[in-house]
C-alpha cells in the first residue's frame, strides 16, 4: 500500500466521507466514536485505523497504519530500522523530525508532511499521517479536487 504524503494512503484521500471509504474497502471491522465524537473505522486486514473528524463534517482526517505492505517512496518501512528509513527519506528531502519518547516507543514527527514514524526497539512499528493544514489555518482536503 502506497503512502501518498499530504494526500493519504493507497486509495484513501483526506476529505473522504465514510460512505466513500466503505465503497472502496467495505464495512470496517470496528466502528466507534472517540472522546471527541470523531468516528473511527478499524480495518483488521488493512491494519489501518481511520479517523473522521466530527468538527469537519465527518471527513477523513487521520490514518494510523501498521501493515508490513506500507511503502513510502517505494520503500517498505514497517519492521525497518529507523536509521535506514530516515536515510531513505533524506534522499527525498525529508530531513526534519521532532522526536518524542514514551516508555519503549519513540515518535519521529515530520511537520511538513504531517506524519509520524513510531518506533519500538529502534524499528518502525506504526505510521501515522494526518491531513495538512494550509496557510489559511484550514484543512487542505484532497478528495474531490481536480
Amino acid at each position: 500500500m502506497k503512502i501518498n504524503p499530504k494526500n493519504g494512503i493507497d486509495k484513501l484521500l483526506f476529505g473522504m466521507k465514510q460512505n466513500d471509504v466503505i465503497a472502496l474497502y467495505g464495512k470496517p471491522n470496528r466502528n466507534y466514536k472517540d472522546e471527541d465524537d470523531n468516528v473511527i473505522f478499524a480495518y483488521n486486514t488493512l491494519k489501518m485505523r481511520l479517523t473522521f473528524y466530527q468538527e469537519e463534517e465527518m471527513k477523513l482526517g487521520y490514518i494510523v497504519a501498521s501493515s508490513p505492505d506500507l511503502e513510502l517512496f517505494g520503500n517498505t518501512i514497517i519492521g525497518k530500522k529507523i536509521s535506514d528509513v530516515k536515510k531513505d527519506l533524506t534522499t527525498k528531502g525529508i530531513t526534519k523530525f521532532t522526536q518524542e519518547d514514551f516508555d519503549t516507543f519513540e515518535n519521529y514527527f515530520n511537520e511538513d508532511n504531517w506524519f509520524i514514524l513510531q518506533t519500538e526497539f529502534d524499528e518502525v512499528v506504526k505510521f501515522e499521517i494526518g491531513a495538512i493544514i494550509n496557510a489559511k489555518d484550514e484543512f487542505d482536503w484532497k478528495f474531490g479536487k481536480k
